[in-house]
């Protein structure tokens, strides 16, 4: 089996070549070849659905519960504030610059190292399947979530998402709400009672004002924003109906049908949701997962961002390399010494969770 510096030195390499290989949200299929050679020169037997992969311990027991490692190869598309060719793997500095190496490059090479050095590991606690998904920055139908049908029932997760290797306990869930209020269209000239414009005002100033009563410990309360207001085409004519997007970041004590059926009950205006799916998800600090790295010094927050764990109903942890500040910006990059620090954790915290 091969040593932990092996595996990591690999894992740059990979990384280098996913960077190199351009792999926006399904259009995944070249990264997805890479992942499949590197289980092949592993000598490790996968699966593979669109462009998603994913693996099982050798050592797979249908008696023991299940460990899910995941993190996605699909990127956003550069911006255009880039000096750098995005496609290009540059260390400069001890940093690995490129498309997709902070998020989420350096997490699923870190991963899969992990899995590889686990993968002959005898008497686990757990089993363990890891998935390289594809979608998870467009939140498409053909990722992780369409690979769980064929998946054990999960008992835990984590999920590589750069966190500084720090224990992302929670994370927010979205809900976006497309509103129309409606109202009687006429001449800005006459009296019109029933102005749809006006008539949202009461709206809006609900979203700006409810507050739920349940706040969470790790993600404080529910925000509610009105991001987008569009109504009317000229300015002699009062429109019939005005249309506002409201973004909602959900806490995990709701979930998203909790938060719609209070909208509707509450604002006079039709009322639909883009998805209702992407759910708030937790994990308990008790949770011999989160122990594990607690153990090692790792402190707990948590996350506002969205990732693969809003498809998920099992308990799940957000852990990984890099920081999440850098995600999506020009110039991407990942400290090597990140990704060296990313595999070292990884086998501890997972590996001393399945010791138990």
């Amino acid at each position: 089996m091969k040593n932990q510096e092996t595996l990591t030195k690999e894992a740059i390499q990979l990384l280098k070549n996913l960077i190199e290989t351009p792999s926006f949200s399904s259009e995944e299929q070249q990264t997805a070849l890479l992942i499949e050679q590197w289980f092949i020169q592993n000598n490790i037997p996968f699966e593979r659905e669109n462009n998603n992969i994913w693996a099982y311990n050798k050592t797979f027991d249908k008696s023991k519960p299940t460990l899910l490692m995941n993190s996605h190869h699909d990127t956003v598309r550069p911006n255009r504030a880039y000096t750098k060719d995005p496609f290009k793997a540059i260390i400069e500095d001890g940093k690995l610059y490129g498309l997709g190496s902070n998020d989420a490059g350096g997490c699923l090479v870190s991963l899969l190292a992990t899995f590889v050095y686990l993968y002959e590991k005898e008497n686990l606690s757990h089993n363990v399947v890891i998935v390289a998904s594809a979608e998870e920055e467009s939140s498409g139908k053909n990722g992780l979530n369409s690979v769980l049908k064929h998946l054990p029932e999960l008992e835990c997760a984590v999920i590589g998402e750069p966190t500084l290797m720090q224990l992302a306990v929670a994370e927010k869930g979205l809900l976006v709400l497309d509103i129309k209020v409606n109202g009687t269209p006429s001449h800005a000239a006459h009296e019109n009672n029933d102005n749809a414009i006006y008539k949202t005002l009461p709206v809006m100033e609900w979203f700006r004002d409810y507050k739920f009563e349940k706040i969470s410990e790790q993600l404080g309360p529910v925000k509610m924003t009105v991001t987008q207001v569009n109504a009317g085409k000229q300015h002699n004519v009062v429109p019939s109906e005005c249309e506002l997007v409201v973004d909602i970041r959900v806490n995990d004590c709701y979930d998203n049908k909790e938060i719609l059926e209070t909208v509707k009950a509450n604002v006079l205006a039709e009322v639909n949701p883009r998805s209702m799916h992407l759910n708030a998800s937790s994990i308990p600090v008790a949770h011999g997962l989160v122990q594990s790295g607690i153990a090692l010094g790792r402190t707990t927050y948590g996350s506002p961002t969205l990732s693969d764990q809003s498809v998920l109903s099992c308990k799940s942890l957000k852990l990984g390399p890099g920081d999440s500040l850098r995600s999506h910006s020009a110039d991407e990059f990942i400290f090597l010494n990140e990704i060296e620090e990313g595999v070292d954790l990884y086998i501890k915290i997972i590996g001393g969770f399945l010791k138990q």
